[in-house]
């Protein structure tokens, strides 16, 4: 893959916007061309979650497996060099730039399709999820949660854990693979709430289900923590004690230890103070990264970065992109 993305032929272009979550940030531009790259995380499976994408179980992942992953990090090094300017989604993977590649990330977060999950008429009684079926999701601690609970739980979503998952999962959860665009939506706006237990680089799936008007009870690590307003207050041990100072209306709960007694504690809270989510103050919330901010945002991001990057090269004697 980074052989491949370095064949393309962009010695044509002043100006080049890439969006990288594995290799595109290391095109070769041209000398005196812009090249801006939208990070969405740097290689997770060749840096911080190698681990888990590669267990060492055989000859091939002990000792075939690191010898690539150490060529992936130096290529990975080498190649953020080419960026003029990073952009990342949330301030979680603008430290991870700084950590591996020693550069500074503007953020600005991703775009949901506000306009697509919307409330719905009709409400369930089940908790959702919506996710890859891969180990650091933590889909296996929702099951465990769940089947204490005794609690309906939908998950939606495929991958190579699925039999795995399949035959952890109680009566009360159910694993319904892949789901249309139009199904996934009436999921969202049905739901009770969504159940988030992954550390991820943003998060966009807490943000669809607050479009439709649905809370959100979220691992407080990573993206989540940037982007769920919690209505409990996670300085105290637990997730017992509502917030007093709260300034907006609460968009989920969050709780801060990966471990189904944990899960179970917030689906406790949530229930007794349901009443504090307002479908209206949910979506409200998720208005604020509809997809036509994240344009405005990014058409002014460019406009800036060009002229000062034309200015530069005019003082060094060159001629402007322009």
């Amino acid at each position: 893959m980074p052989t491949a993305i370095e064949a393309f032929d962009l010695s044509a272009y002043d100006v080049v916007l890439s969006s990288s979550h594995c290799v595109a940030k290391g095109i070769i531009p041209r000398p005196d061309a812009l090249h801006v790259a939208y990070v969405h995380t740097p290689m997770r499976y060749a840096w911080d979650l190698w681990p888990q994408y590669f267990p060492a179980t055989g000859p091939i992942s002990r000792y075939v497996v690191p010898l690539v992953l150490n060529y992936l990090r130096t290529w990975d090094t080498a190649s953020a060099q080419r960026v003029d300017r990073f952009l990342t989604n949330s301030q979680f993977v603008a430290r991870r730039i700084a950590k591996y590649y020693r550069r500074r990330a503007t953020v600005v977060p991703p775009p949901v399709d506000t306009a697509f999950f919307t409330p719905g008429s009709e409400r369930g009684d089940y908790y959702l999820m919506v996710t890859a079926l891969v180990p650091y999701k933590g889909i296996d601690l929702a099951i465990q949660a769940f089947n204490a609970l005794r609690r309906p739980l939908k998950i939606i979503g495929s991958g190579p854990l699925a039999a795995q998952l399949k035959a952890l999962a109680g009566p009360s959860v159910e694993l319904l693979g892949w789901r249309s665009n139009e199904e996934l939506r009436q999921y969202y706006a049905a739901c009770r709430a969504l159940i988030f237990p992954a550390q991820e680089d943003f998060g966009i799936v807490p943000l669809e289900a607050n479009a439709a008007g649905r809370p959100v009870l979220a691992l407080g690590l990573g993206g989540a923590l940037e982007t769920v307003i919690p209505a409990n207050d996670t300085r105290s041990p637990g997730t017992q004690h509502p917030r007093t100072d709260l300034t907006e209306a609460p968009t989920g709960v969050v709780f801060t230890s990966r471990t189904p007694a944990a899960l179970q504690e917030a689906v406790h809270f949530f229930e007794a103070h349901e009443a504090l989510f307002c479908p209206a103050a949910l979506r409200q919330h998720a208005l604020q990264f509809d997809r036509q901010r994240f344009k405005q945002r990014i058409q002014q991001l460019l406009t800036e970065m060009l002229a000062r990057h034309t200015a530069r090269l005019q003082r060094h004697n060159r001629s402007p992109l322009l």
